[in-house]
């Protein structure tokens, strides 16, 4: 069916119900950022192929709405269908709720899949709906009814994260939780969140692409736990490892009627923020206590184990882009080079550094204008070719066993114009004004955002997108709590700890024209404690050059051009190791200092 087609059959069943307007997300039942196909419901129904938004369908009116990163993107992907492009201000503001208050009349019925929706995203529904008196109705799941050859829930194995990497023990990870269940005085505790299940239990899977996760729920009891997932999934020796350590395993559709059967002198600690209703309101009201994401936060401050896996994965990272700019660079005299076969080469010697499980999320490699396209994928039909001139931005990730990877360059591949080399020297020295700051216990990540952007706007330009985000290990490449943002985007607020691995990411775009993004990773580290209080910082793990040609080096300060020939330094004292002389020579050449 065409997306029309689509919308039209959505329309059929919304009558069915009598339901007015209907809210596809970009969720799963387990708030996740990236889902499996069997959840790609408002992509199935749009066209849309974005990480981010929510589609609305009325009797009359179908509109996507996303942020700025996929302005571009969607309005290419909408074309020709009668989906309209809604035009979200804030990112990841419920921009959405306004427009429905405003649109349907009083007595109107708004109708959605409840698992979709955390508790906390429903109470925001009806508190903005009720007063224009508007219904809601979560408990429909229509997508299922016109969905015919919608793909199943994924079957592949999950495996054992190996302690060696992780730190910690499943049990002792555990253990640390349940002190803090006992602390809320909680019977037991529900997690939901993917990244966290798969953290908590030192285990992980291929469920769903990008993530290295597992479609599952865990419920934390005093003396053991239950896994809910299809139990096909758990290899016989690692079941038996489970049980040893007192995790117990479940059907995953079984846990709605566990939540529905639980003894009445049980109480449960949920997260309203990533808990979705329909598990919600199948525990008696009585026995909930709300609470906040105990894994998220624990494992947010990476242990020794992690740092020091983390440090020895930007190596293997930094050979591997090594590898592929050398390539580029050479094959470009011969031939033109698509986007999507710049990617593929990557990925390719990313694989060859071992104990790699795949990209950390889908390159964005974005030529001449398509980098001005934030969040852009080369698709293999359709994708530029690189010639040798204009700039290339590109933004990738791989999943290591040692870590998680993000990194960002934006490289000219011939000659640059000088509005070009402003606008880079502008991101670089914002990019090395967050790198060296040196900031007070309790900073967040909104007090800290400006610096990156300082620099641009004095100059009347800006970017429509956060400086940072968390990140994991062998995990989730974008990772709550923490990152550089506004306040309103939530991670923004957080307080930096030491342990915590956040992208520093200032970036530049030129519709038409071009994008510019300077991408490392950086772990917040203890600073110096002086009369004034105890003071953090940060150190730069990412390993790799950043592009010399582009820099306007009277724009730069001493202190500046220092960090640059400094972190330039680094980076060749540690690949050096590990390349031929060809490579030496030509990472000699991208690391020489700047005066």
């Amino acid at each position: 069916m065409t997306v029309n087609e689509r919308i039209a059959a959505l329309r059929q069943a919304m009558r069915k119900y009598g339901i007015d307007a209907f809210l596809v997300p970009s969720s799963d039942p387990h708030q996740s950022e990236y889902v499996a196909d069997h959840w790609k419901s408002r992509e199935w129904l749009s066209g849309f192929t974005g990480s981010a938004g929510t589609l609305i369908v009325t009797t009359d009116h179908a509109g996507l709405w996303t942020d700025s990163r996929y302005f571009l993107q969607a309005e290419q992907q909408l074309a020709g269908s009668e989906v309209e492009l809604h035009k979200q201000q804030t990112p990841h503001a419920p921009e959405h709720v306004q427009w429905l208050a405003d649109q349907l009349d009083a007595g109107s019925s708004v109708g959605c899949d409840g698992f979709l929706f955390s508790v906390r995203q429903i109470r925001h529904l009806e508190k903005h709906l009720r007063p224009h008196g508007i219904e809601l109705h979560y408990d429909l799941e229509l997508i299922g009814d016109i969905w015919e050859e919608r793909p199943p829930l994924p079957d592949d194995e999950i495996f054992e994260f190996d302690i060696r990497y992780a730190g910690k023990s499943r049990k002792e990870k555990l253990e640390r939780i349940r002190e803090r269940v006992h602390a809320r005085e909680a019977d037991q505790y529900l997690v939901t969140t993917l990244d966290d299940i798969a953290w908590t239990l030192n285990l992980r899977g291929h469920d769903v692409e990008y993530n290295p996760v597992f479609i599952s729920y865990l419920v934390l009891r005093d003396s053991n736990a239950l896994l809910f997932l299809d139990p096909d999934k758990v290899p016989d020796e690692l079941a038996v490892l489970l049980a040893e350590d007192g995790v117990e395993l479940r059907p995953y559709a079984s846990i709605l009627p566990y939540l529905e059967s639980l003894e009445e002198d049980v109480d449960v600690l949920i997260d309203p923020a990533s808990t979705n209703i329909r598990l919600f309101d199948a525990i008696p009201e009585e026995q909930r206590m709300e609470g906040e994401n105990i894994p998220r936060k624990l494992k947010a401050i990476k242990n020794e184990t992690e740092i020091d896996h983390i440090r020895r994965v930007m190596v293997k990272d930094g050979v591997a882009l090594l590898k592929l700019y050398r390539w580029l660079e050479a094959i470009l005299q011969s031939r033109s080079v698509t986007e999507f076969e710049v990617a593929r080469q990557l990925d390719h010697f990313r694989r060859a550094q071992g104990n790699y499980h795949g990209e950390s999320f889908s390159a964005i490699v974005g030529y001449k204008a398509n980098g001005a396209i934030v969040h852009y994928r080369p698709d293999p039909e359709t994708s530029a070719s690189l010639q040798r001139d204009g700039l290339l931005l590109l933004d990738s990730g791989g999943q290591y066993e040692e870590g998680t990877t993000d990194i960002t360059r934006t490289t000219a591949l011939g000659e640059s114009t000088e509005e070009q080399r402003r606008d880079y020297t502008l991101v670089l020295k914002g990019h090395i004004a967050l790198a060296t700051i040196q900031f007070p216990e309790g900073s967040s990540g909104a007090q800290l955002d400006p610096l990156a952007r300082m620099h641009l706007w004095r100059e009347g330009l800006n970017y429509g997108h956060g400086t940072g985000h968390g990140v994991g290990f062998f995990l989730n490449v974008h990772e709550p709590p923490q990152g550089f943002a506004g306040m309103a985007g939530g991670r923004g607020s957080t307080p930096l700890q030491p342990g915590m691995l956040t992208s520093n990411e200032p970036g530049f775009y030129k519709d038409g024209e071009y994008g510019i993004r300077i991408e490392n990773l950086v772990l917040c580290v203890k600073g110096p404690e002086t009369d004034y209080g105890k003071f953090l910082k940060f150190e730069t793990l990412t390993l790799f050059p950043i592009d010399l040609d582009l820099i306007e080096t009277e724009l730069l300060t001493k202190a500046e051009k220092q960090w640059l020939n400094s972190y330039h330094e680094r980076v060749f004292e540690a690949l050096s190791p590990y390349l031929n002389p060809e490579e030496l020579g030509w990472l000699e050449q991208k690391c020489q200092p700047v005066g």
